[in-house]
C-alpha cells in the first residue's frame, strides 16, 4: 500500500533531541498556529510570521519527516456532494480560487527558500490533488491518505498505513502528505483548518503546525 522511496544518501546531522521539541511546540499551539507565508500577490508576512517558517523549515531540514497539509480552501460546503466519484472533479467539493492562490504561493515560498521535499503524497480527492499540483508540480496517490469522513475508507487500516510508512522513513527524508482533517486528527488528535500544516515525527507526534496562508 506505501508507494515506495529511494534511501537517500546519509545524513550526519545531529538527531532532534526532546528538548528542541518541547520547545517547539511552546511555540507553536493550537490557538497560535503561524503562517508559513504571506498572502497571494506578493504582500510578505509581517515579521514575526516569517521567523516562524523559517524555525518550521529548520526543524524540517534537520529532523526529516512528514509534513501532512489539509488540502487548501474549497468552495463552500461539508464533505462531497451526493454521488460524488474520485477521478470525476465535477462531482467533488473542489478547491476555491482562494484556495488555489494559496497553494501556488505555498509551493512559491519553499521554491524560493531553495527546499524541495523528496516526495509528495496525495490523497485521491481532487481538491487534494490540486493542492498538491499546485503547489509542487508532481505527486503520487496513495489510498491511504483517502478521506474517511462519513463511514468512508477503512481508518484503522490507513492510519496503520501512516505510522508504517513514518517508522521506515529514511533519516533525513523529507515528505509531504496531502490529505483531509479527518487523517490528520486521527494521527495526532489536532484539529487542522484548512491548508494547515503538521510536521510529525516518526511516531506520529505533532512537532510543529501552521498555516499555508493567513
Amino acid at each position: 500500500m506505501n508507494p515506495p522511496f529511494k534511501r537517500p544518501a546519509a545524513n550526519h546531522e545531529t538527531p532532534m533531541v526532546c528538548t528542541v521539541r518541547r520547545r517547539f511546540l511552546g511555540q507553536w499551539s493550537s490557538a497560535a498556529a503561524v503562517a508559513l507565508l504571506g498572502m497571494p500577490g506578493g504582500v510578505q508576512a509581517q515579521p514575526e510570521r516569517q521567523a516562524g517558517a523559517a524555525e518550521l523549515l529548520r526543524l524540517w531540514r534537520q529532523s526529516g519527516g512528514a509534513l501532512l497539509i489539509r488540502h487548501a480552501a474549497t468552495e463552500a460546503g461539508l464533505g462531497d456532494p451526493a454521488g460524488f466519484t474520485l477521478g470525476q472533479c465535477r462531482t467533488q467539493r473542489n478547491l476555491s480560487e482562494a484556495g488555489r492562490q494559496a497553494s501556488q504561493a505555498f509551493g512559491a515560498w519553499l521554491k524560493a527558500q531553495n527546499f524541495k521535499p523528496d516526495a509528495v503524497l496525495s490523497s485521491q480527492w481532487c481538491r487534494c490533488q490540486d493542492t498538491a499540483r499546485l503547489a509542487f508540480g508532481q505527486f503520487e496517490d496513495w489510498p491511504a491518505l483517502n478521506s474517511t469522513f462519513a463511514g468512508q475508507g477503512d481508518p484503522a487500516a490507513q492510519q496503520k498505513a501512516l505510522l508504517a510508512r513514518l517508522r521506515e522513513l529514511p533519516k533525513g527524508r523529507t515528505e509531504v502528505w496531502v490529505t483531509h482533517q479527518v487523517i490528520m486528527t486521527g494521527l495526532t488528535g489536532a484539529y487542522p483548518s484548512m491548508g494547515e500544516g503538521f510536521l510529525v515525527d516518526r511516531q506520529g507526534r505533532l512537532l510543529a503546525r501552521a498555516e499555508l496562508a493567513p
